[in-house]
C-alpha cells in the first residue's frame, strides 16, 4: 500500500482550475448561444437576453474555473493538515 501524504496545492488547483474550466465550456456554449439567439431575435425587447447570453458565454467559464481553483486549493490544505495528523489517503499500486 503507498499513502498519499500531502498534495501539491498550487499544482492541483491549477490542474483542477483548467479542468473545470475546459468541462464547463461543454454546458455554458450552448446555453449561452441559446439565450444569444433567443434573446436577438425577440427584437428590441430581447436585448437582454442577447447581452446576457454573450456575457454568460464569455465570463462562466473564467468564474466556474476561478472558483475549482480556489476551492481545490483549500480541499488540498485541509487535507494536508488532516493528513499530518491521522495519516493519508491508502492507495494500492500496480
Amino acid at each position: 500500500m503507498a499513502q498519499i501524504k500531502k498534495f501539491g496545492v498550487l499544482k492541483t488547483a491549477k490542474i483542477a482550475g483548467i479542468m473545470y474550466f475546459l468541462i464547463s465550456l461543454i454546458f455554458v456554449i450552448p446555453f449561452g448561444l441559446i439565450a444569444f439567439i433567443s434573446g436577438a431575435a425577440r427584437g428590441r425587447e430581447g436585448i437582454a437576453g442577447a447581452f446576457f447570453g454573450g456575457v454568460f458565454i464569455i465570463f462562466m467559464p473564467i468564474i466556474y474555473a476561478v472558483m475549482g481553483f480556489v476551492f481545490v486549493a483549500l480541499g488540498c490544505l485541509f487535507y494536508n493538515l488532516v493528513a499530518k495528523y491521522f495519516g493519508g489517503i491508502e492507495i494500492e499500486i500496480e
